[in-house]
This record gives C-alpha cells, sequence and structure tokens, in this order.
C-alpha cells in the first residue's frame, strides 16, 4: 500500500530549500515561489534553538546565508530572529512554512539530535503525519521518530539503509527496512551510489527512489531515463520545464 505522502501522479518534483537557484534560500518568499509554479513538494530542514524554537533552516550556524553570525544551537530565539537572509527576510518557523500551504507535502531533514523531539512534537500538534517525510543519514534520528510515530510517518533512508539497498543492487541479500523510500545523491564521497542497478533493485523491493541535487539538465534527463521517481532540485524552473516536455508536470 502507497504511503499517502508518496501518493503522486508521476514523477515527484521537489523544491529543495524552496529552490535555493532562484532566491535566498529557506525563506517564505522561495516556498511561495515554488508553490506558485505548481510545485506541491517543499523539501527543508530543521534546526532549534537554545530555548527549544524549531526553525527551517540548513546550516547549524547563521553564518553562510544571514547576516549574523553564531551557532544556532547556542542562541535563544530572541537573537536568532534579528538575523535575516540575504540581509532581507527573517528565517520562518518550521511551523509556519508546514501551515501556509496546506495542500503541500514537506520533506524534512532534523539536522540536529536535538531537532528531534520538537519535530516530533509539531508533527503531532499539528496532525501532519500523512503530509511529512523525515529524512537523514543519522539512524538515531530516525529511529526515534518512527519509535513516534510508526509506519503512518513516511521516513526515507538512513546511511546503513542506503549502503545495504546498493550492495543488494549487486545480488547481496537484502535486509527489510522501516524506510518508504530512498531518498538518494547521485554519489556520495566519490562512490557512485544511484546507477540503474540501484534503481531497478530499489523497485524490486518496492521502494521508490528520490535523488537530490539535480540541478542540471543532463543530469536530470539520465536519471529520468533511469526510472528515479523523485528529483530533488535547486533549479525549479529547469526542472518544470524538464518535466513539462516530457509530459511529467501535473496539469
Amino acid at each position: 500500500m502507497t504511503h499517502p505522502y508518496l501518493d503522486h501522479n508521476g514523477v515527484i518534483a521537489f523544491a529543495h530549500r524552496g529552490g535555493a537557484d532562484e532566491g535566498p534560500e529557506n525563506t517564505m518568499s522561495a516556498f511561495q515561489r515554488a508553490v506558485d509554479m505548481g510545485y506541491t513538494y517543499l523539501e527543508t530542514d530543521a534546526h532549534v534553538t537554545r530555548d527549544g524554537v524549531l526553525l527551517a533552516f540548513h546550516d547549524p550556524s547563521l553564518d553562510r546565508v544571514t547576516d549574523r553570525a553564531g551557532m544556532i544551537a547556542n542562541m535563544d530565539y530572541a537573537d536568532v530572529k534579528q538575523a535575516r537572509i540575504a540581509g532581507t527576510e527573517p528565517i520562518p518557523l518550521l511551523e509556519d512554512v508546514l501551515g501556509a500551504w496546506p495542500h503541500t507535502k514537506i520533506n524534512i531533514d532534523p539536522k540536529s539530535d536535538e531537532a528531534v523531539a520538537p519535530l516530533i512534537e509539531t508533527i503531532k500538534r499539528l496532525d501532519l503525519v500523512d503530509r511529512v517525510c523525515v529524512g537523514s543519514f543519522v539512524e538515531e534520528r530516525l529511529r526515534r521518530v518512527r519509535a513516534a510515530f510508526g509506519p503512518r510517518l513516511c521516513t526515507s533512508m538512513a546511511r546503513w539503509d542506503i549502503a545495504r539497498l546498493r550492495f543488494a543492487s549487486f545480488g547481496f541479500p537484502s535486509k527489510a527496512t522501516s524506510a518508504a523510500c530512498a531518498q538518494v545523491p547521485v554519489i556520495r564521497k566519490g562512490i557512485v551510489v544511484t546507477d540503474q542497478r540501484f534503481v531497478d533493485k530499489a523497485h524490486a523491493l518496492g521502494l521508490p527512489v528520490h535523488v537530490w541535487t539535480i540541478n542540471q539538465r543532463a543530469e536530470m534527463e539520465r536519471l529520468l531515463d533511469m526510472g528515479v521517481d523523485g528529483v530533488m532540485t535547486d533549479n525549479l524552473t529547469l526542472l518544470k520545464d524538464v518535466l513539462t516536455e516530457r509530459g511529467l508536470w501535473p496539469s
């Protein structure tokens, strides 16, 4: 049975951080732009402040993308909320992103151990179990999320599940997983992860494959020819164009 989060006709187009190539990443305006373009799957990350406020933000520190500096985990929200992404936009609360576009589905990567408990609480409080997929390379974070929700919540594979699936694609015995999908890069630390063998084995096991983060046309075309089920991109316009040309963009 297909998980409600994965119930989608055709290839899933994910707006990675709201489309980081087309404006300031992980901002409400970025996500709004993606929604206006027709994206119904958004991708973001979760960090938590020292006083327990959950943010939609990728980096552990403010330094790279805001006009402030400091580690989020060491700061109270009263200070973090003064930061402006690209000097113009506040860091959104994860709750605001989840609530702003009720028809969308959200992929969330908790970027710290401390973010897991508030993420679980937020999903429960807002009753979002069918609209959210939680992904992480860290096994323990996914274990805690699965303990809280069981199979009702969509989760993707952590690093060892991905490694086992990769080995299985070469003929080694496969092992049962609690994940509902494989969300993977093409290459990880110089090692090819996603190729035709991998996609075929995942499909044989009933697992859709979502690949990140793909921003070049040739790579999008190659992966779509391979049969992947979802593509995460920073380049929203390009992915929409590619899927439209193939008749895969939903009307």
